[in-house]
């Protein structure tokens, strides 16, 4: 199970209001939907029930139940490798590169030298 759609689950779960569930966590709303809808699917069954007012549904009272247990046997993240310094040069684009031109070049402008 994974433990940032669990966490994700219990915010909704208190606050029982996604875009209020949103702001608190600091996502997108359309992420938190996501979470949520494959945290459902991992569980096999409807753990919140999304019509006006929204609330939890009897498997969802049980998860919710289980959750803080579920979140601290968790393992601890693996820590992220190291990025290395450097990368790639990118080349500047400055002001005064001419836009690509399909079709009929525009009378005012001057077509770009190759």
């Amino acid at each position: 199970m994974n433990i940032t759609h669990l966490q994700r689950f219990v915010v909704v779960a208190e606050h029982l209001h996604f875009p209020r569930a949103a702001i608190a966590l600091g996502i997108p709303l359309a992420s938190l939907y996501t979470s949520i809808d494959k945290l459902e699917a991992e569980v096999g069954e409807r753990l919140i029930d999304r019509e006006k007012p929204t609330a939890l549904t009897p498997a969802g009272t049980a998860l919710l139940r289980d959750a803080p247990r579920l979140i601290a046997d968790a393992p601890e993240p693996a820590p992220a490798p190291p990025v290395p310094a450097g990368g790639k040069a990118k080349a500047s684009k400055g002001k005064g590169r001419a836009p690509i031109v399909k079709g009929q070049p525009k009378p005012y402008k001057k077509r770009q030298g190759r």
